[in-house]
């Protein structure tokens, strides 16, 4: 961590590891603000005017198949930014971004991003490695759907939305889990049990407690770790 990212006041990783003089050229143009639940922070096909370094909350990324159902297709907490359309040098993307969980970011505007890249590679070079990093989880986002049994794949989805907020408790309710899965509601109730069953979380009323996370990086059956050791690899 540079040596004086500690008084920035930030959890945003990406925003805390750059160097001073990269930071220097973002910070006058930052704009700390709330993101409430189901916040779009990008709409599909549209000019993305700002992108969101996210403080606390989750966003998640979400693509629109046919009858218009969303999956997502990954998410984006203190780790990372929004808009990685931007980051790739073009507008706008076919994806949704929205807040799943409720909570605070610093925004930037896109045209101001770009120019900041240009003006400075070890910049450039950081937001690309965290697009790089963002295409692998992704990737294993793919793969987990295409081969994973569901109670897996909720193991990886629960570790990956742990790693992202404070504390233990993660708010969502069974049908939103369902929409991101691409699943039936009835199959995340019974996967969900199936987890609980085994003392490796608790449910309550739109509250689900992680309980034994060791547990639960096992349940994933493999689904869960590559991506975050590739994140962890670039960000070191």
């Amino acid at each position: 961590m540079p040596r004086d990212a500690l008084s920035r006041q930030t959890s945003n990783r990406i925003l805390a590891d750059l160097s001073q003089s990269d930071f220097d050229l973002l910070e006058p143009d930052l704009q700390v603000l709330e993101l409430p639940v189901r916040k779009r922070l990008e709409i599909r096909h549209r000019p993305i005017d700002y992108v969101y370094f996210i403080e606390s909350g989750l966003a998640s990324v979400v693509a629109n198949g046919m009858g218009e159902r969303s999956v997502e297709a990954g998410i984006v907490g203190r780790e990372g930014v929004t808009g990685l359309a931007v980051i790739m040098g073009t507008d706008r993307s076919p994806l949704e971004t929205f807040m799943q969980f409720g909570g605070s970011g610093q925004r930037l505007a896109a045209a101001k991003l770009k120019a900041c890249m240009e003006a400075s590679v070890t910049l450039r070079r950081t937001l690309l490695n965290y697009g790089h990093a963002f295409y692998i989880q992704t990737a294993y986002t793919v793969l987990a759907n295409a081969r994973s049994k569901l109670e897996d794949r909720l193991s990886r989805w629960l570790l990956m939305a742990h790693d992202r907020v404070d504390g233990d408790k993660l708010t969502l309710t069974h049908e939103f889990l369902a929409i991101m899965l691409g699943v039936r509601r009835p199959g995340v109730t019974i996967a969900l049990k199936f987890l609980e069953a085994r003392g490796l979380i608790q449910t309550s009323r739109g509250v689900i407690s992680i309980v034994d996370r060791k547990g639960l990086e096992e349940s994933a059956n493999g689904a869960y770790g590559t991506a975050e050791a590739e994140l962890q690899r670039l960000s070191a």
